[in-house]
């Protein structure tokens, strides 16, 4: 397994796992994730890799990502319709959601900085 593939696993379980703290149940287990989210998680760690983005930047990067395959503002996560209630601007945010583009910094930065990549 590549370091970007390591490193999606890794910030996907990051994210699992303190949504699970807020009460969410929904997000699988990274074999079970379908390819689409795994691919999205891959794409943020490699642009994290060549890039010293903000928690901001990443998130609209994860927008740009999901405007591009068709996803849109919905009160509800639909992956068949296609809606997620993150999809709105940083600002917009409720903390508990900005959390999640932190941890995802703090995890590839640790990592790279372990491994020098």
């Amino acid at each position: 397994m590549n370091l970007v593939d390591a490193l999606a696993e890794l910030c996907h379980e990051v994210n699992r796992a303190y949504c699970e703290a807020l009460g969410d149940t929904s997000q699988k287990p990274w074999a079970d994730a379908p390819d689409w989210q795994k691919l999205s998680a891959s794409k943020g760690v490699a642009a994290h890799l060549t890039s010293n983005l903000t928690p901001e930047q990443s998130h609209s990067l994860w927008m740009e990502e999901k405007r591009r395959t068709g996803w849109k503002y919905g009160e509800v996560k639909d992956e068949v319709a296609k809606t997620h209630p993150c999809f709105v601007p940083y600002e917009q945010l409720p903390a508990e959601q900005k959390v999640k583009d932190y941890l995802f910094r703090a995890v590839v930065r640790t990592i790279q900085n372990q491994t020098g990549r």
